[in-house]
């Protein structure tokens, strides 16, 4: 393979794009490419005109994540530069949350992140997977085909995340919309914007007015006392969090499960569980590839490369991961990745997310446990972007099969 190059006209420097078609379908080829080209620091394009450099040595990521001081996550200084039309301005842009912040700001923010979905009864949550999954399959079981991504995994998920976070059916209804404008982006993507956050601040109002047993009103009435624009945002960044890593997370799973044969007998009494398939897939596959940002405060020399100051360090947890210094090939039981994070910045979220995935899965294959892709594996499309891992859909077909008895209707 040959590694796909950009000139960058300001430095000279070529840089590797991480938006292409190509990087998509086939991205640990192009780490493998860049790792003999360039060692641990790749210069990327995130998108055309925003460069970045990109870690893909395993123990320089860690170094980089354990040191705030001088990787802090904020941004305000790179995105002064950046055009308002950037495309993934949304996304890297500051926030009053726990991720897009540094310093006494994040430890606050943190604090109170952490404290509210500390209050999530596991127990509790992993009924509640099953109560919104099996309506979910009811819906298609009898079609004999589906696309998990559309009629399964998203509506799961974004349930499960409205019940965590006590949101009515009309808020929420309101937050779907918004998603979907943003996500089709173009001249909607700022409308779906503010619908989203409008929708939001009503629901940070309604838990200030009527608190219940969940985490927005946690948020609300930790002693840090957030403002309604920090609380806001605290829960928009768990809506972003929680919904594209565990939709990815969810489908990359099931399609290791339904085309490794190591997983594939297991849907019929092999030995191998859903959990080893999580752990293989945030292993090698994970479902966020390369995040983490950080900007450095001032020029810095790591692993004899100049990195410039403000301009984006992003992890590539996808090449760190299967780093040759690092791997072993065991990824059984094997949970040194980094596709949580580590450091000041690590995901708050681990256990919930991986109940949320198991059983969501779990839930699918018990229905239906002939499920099988509609098409080759080889003919799945992957869908372009610098951060995630994530499939465009995932078709299957399955015997027609009778609507599940669910529990409590």
């Amino acid at each position: 393979m040959t590694l796909d190059v950009s000139p960058d006209s300001r430095s000279g420097q070529d840089r590797v794009p991480l938006y292409s078609a190509e990087f998509a379908a086939d991205p640990q080829s192009t780490y493998r490419e860049m790792r003999h080209r360039f060692g641990s620091l790749v210069p990327v394009d995130l998108v055309p005109g925003v460069p970045a450099t990109l870690v893909i040595g395993y123990r320089t990521a860690v170094q980089i994540l354990n040191d705030p001081d001088h990787f802090p996550a904020d941004p305000k200084m790179w995105q002064r530069d950046i055009p308002a039309d950037c495309p993934i301005l949304p996304m890297m842009r500051y926030r009053p949350n726990a991720i897009r912040t540094a310093g006494a700001e994040h430890t606050r923010h943190r604090q109170v992140t952490v404290a509210g979905l500390a209050g999530v009864d596991l127990y509790q949550l992993h009924r509640t997977v099953e109560q919104i999954a099996m309506p979910v399959i009811n819906s298609f079981c009898a079609d004999g085909s589906a696309d998990l991504l559309s009629q399964y995994a998203f509506p799961v998920i974004f349930a499960t995340i409205n019940a965590m976070l006590g949101v009515p059916a009309d808020i929420g209804g309101r937050v779907a919309t918004g998603m979907a404008q943003m996500f089709e982006g173009g001249d909607t993507a700022a409308t779906g914007t503010q619908m989203m956050e409008d929708a939001l601040y009503d629901l940070v109002r309604l838990k200030q007015s009527e608190p219940g047993d969940d985490v927005t009103t946690r948020l609300v009435q930790h002693p840090q006392r957030l403002t309604d624009e920090e609380l806001m945002n605290q829960v928009l960044t768990m809506y972003g969090a929680g919904i594209e890593p565990m939709l990815n997370l969810i489908l990359n799973t099931v399609r290791l499960m339904l085309t490794d044969q190591r997983f594939a007998g297991s849907l019929l009494g092999g030995s191998l569980s859903t959990r080893d398939a999580l752990d293989e897939v945030l292993y090698t596959d994970p479902p966020m590839a390369n995040f983490c940002t950080t900007y450095p405060r001032q020029p810095i020399l790591v692993d004899d490369v100049w990195l410039p100051a403000h301009q984006p360090v992003v992890i590539s947890m996808a090449a760190c991961n299967n780093d040759p210094a690092i791997g072993t090939g065991d990824f059984l039981d094997n949970r040194a990745h980094l596709a949580w994070s580590t450091g000041p910045h690590g995901c708050p979220a681990k256990s919930p997310a991986y109940l949320i995935a198991q059983e969501a899965i779990d839930q699918l294959l018990d229905a239906l446990p002939e499920l099988e892709l509609a098409v080759p594996a080889d003919e799945l499309v992957w869908r372009p972007g610098p951060f995630h891992r994530a499939l465009a859909g995932l078709p299957v077909v399955f015997p027609s099969t009778a609507p599940l008895v669910v529990p409590g209707n």
